[in-house]
């Protein structure tokens, strides 16, 4: 049971009483209100090896300038006038609008009319009138009336409970902000993807290709007694091994495209790209320092704004201990006789509540302890956030080092591993010195070496992407 006091003012006549009421309630209200201050987490040295106080970052770029493959900017703009997760986000602000629209309202007295017309009649039997006296029984009343109802926000519930809406605003923003860089970072990164494949895919049928003429000289070989029937038998199987994961690369093609497709909200078909070899990764990767990412990147920002959000909902419950304040008006015309509505029938009637909570069954204390352990929640979401940005930027940088470390040692690699089969086929040959298991051996080695060199273009390019969108690039 829910026990209230509540004090009605019939009229405004006793003047101290209100203002008696005023001064206690805006006493109370500054215990309350307190002013928002954001959460303290340290945002500097998040990038692990990091010295530079350098603030220049790849952040501020346009995508378009770290981009500039012709066909991945079209696709690009395609997926964000397009993409689906981008336009579900769009409507979830235009929510959160809504929500901020109507929490402003609350601010303002709410304006009711009312028009209506009431006919009753009266039971004779139940009035018990003594006999031979006649009254009407049956009227009418006709009635016109405006009502209006206005809460002071003198605790701050209805301010905070506005902020909050605000804040919840922004962070649907921000959120929208983090999927269009995750978008411009999906669709990225999908493409070199399916570049990578198509060189391995290139590579591959280069190597079946030659290991087909292979089959066709141990054949000679063997009749011309080089090389027994053991060596046609590997040749083959060396060639089946190649021709064996061509399947695999086709499938492989066939669900990036299809992934690509879905990026860009289209029926999953065939996606016009260049080549691996015609990409030119971008060098200058500057990172700035890392208390940028308070302001770069949008998942960190909807973080702070969830947390500002949940700390005016712990206002909000706070301000259900205290009195409410409400007042209420309505007037307008009532009369029995229609001929009568415009003339002698004003009536209006003013009130003014203040509503005390006394029991109300552990309700505002539960209100009170779920926002703030939100409050707390959210908290602990933005330092974790925060802390996950760093180790991104930190993984991506530290991806493309290795990248490039790798390719220079890798092209040295495969030089040398085309040089062995080279000479292993001459030696088979022409001598008796070498047996087809070294070839067979140095094929395999070059076309691992081959693929994972594939592999580490495909490494540099995607760090790239990645470092990037952890830096909050792609969103201005």
């Amino acid at each position: 049971m829910n026990a209230n006091i509540n004090l009605q003012f019939m009229t405004f006549k006793n003047k101290h009483t209100l203002i008696i009421l005023g001064i206690l309630t805006v006493s109370l209200s500054a215990c309350i209100n307190q002013k928002y201050t954001g959460p303290v987490a340290n945002a500097n040295h998040l990038y692990r090896d990091q010295t530079s106080t350098d603030t220049t970052t790849i952040a501020q770029l346009p995508w378009k300038n770290l981009f500039t493959d012709p066909i991945l900017q079209s696709l690009i703009e395609t997926g964000l006038a397009q993409n689906l997760d981008l336009k579900q986000a769009i409507e979830r602000i235009k929510i959160a609008d809504a929500s901020l629209q109507q929490s402003r309202s609350a601010l303002f007295p709410s304006l009711q009319g009312d028009l209506s017309v009431t006919d009753a009649k009266q039971s004779r039997a139940a009035l018990n009138f003594p006999p031979g006296i006649n009254i009407n029984l049956e009227t009418q009343t006709y009635r016109a009336q405006l009502s209006t109802s206005w809460e002071a926000d003198i605790w701050g519930k209805l301010s905070s409970a506005k902020r909050s809406a605000y804040a919840s605003l922004l962070q649907s923003d921000a959120a929208k902000r983090a999927v269009q860089t995750q978008l411009i970072a999906n669709i990225a990164n999908t493409y070199y993807n399916l570049l990578a494949l198509d060189k391995q895919l290139e590579i591959t049928l280069q190597t079946i290709k030659s290991r087909r003429t292979n089959v066709e000289t141990m054949k000679a070989l063997k009749d011309a007694a080089k090389v027994t029937g053991a060596a046609v038998v590997q040749s083959e199987a060396n060639l089946y091994a190649a021709e064996v994961s061509l399947p695999d690369l086709k499938k492989s093609i066939r669900e990036n495209e299809n992934a690509l497709s879905v990026l860009l909200a289209n029926a999953p078909s065939a996606v016009n790209r260049s080549s691996i070899d015609q990409q030119v990764p971008f060098k200058e990767l500057s990172i700035g320092v890392s208390a940028q990412l308070l302001q770069n990147r949008p998942d960190v920002q909807a973080a702070e704004f969830a947390f500002r959000a949940s700390f005016e909902n712990t206002k909000v419950a706070k301000s259900y201990f205290y009195p409410a304040l409400t007042l209420t008006a309505s007037g307008g015309l009532s009369t029995l006789q229609l001929k009568d509505f415009f003339s002698q029938s004003v009536f209006y009637n003013l009130v003014g509540g203040l509503t005390q909570p006394i029991f109300a069954r552990g309700q505002n204390k539960a209100r009170l302890k779920t926002a703030q352990a939100q409050q707390q929640i959210a908290f602990y979401a933005f330092q974790q956030t925060l802390l996950m940005s760093g180790s991104e930027v930190s993984n991506a940088l530290y991806a493309y080092q290795t990248a490039a470390e790798k390719q220079e040692t890798r092209a040295k690699q495969i030089a040398s591993l085309t040089k062995a089969v080279d000479f292993t086929q001459e030696l088979l040959r022409y001598s008796s010195a070498t047996n087809y298991t070294d070839v067979l051996t140095s094929e395999q080695s070059l076309l691992s070496a081959q693929l994972s060199g594939v592999g580490d273009q495909l490494q540099q390019l995607q760090a790239i992407v990645n470092l990037y969108r952890s830096l909050g690039g792609g969103w201005k």
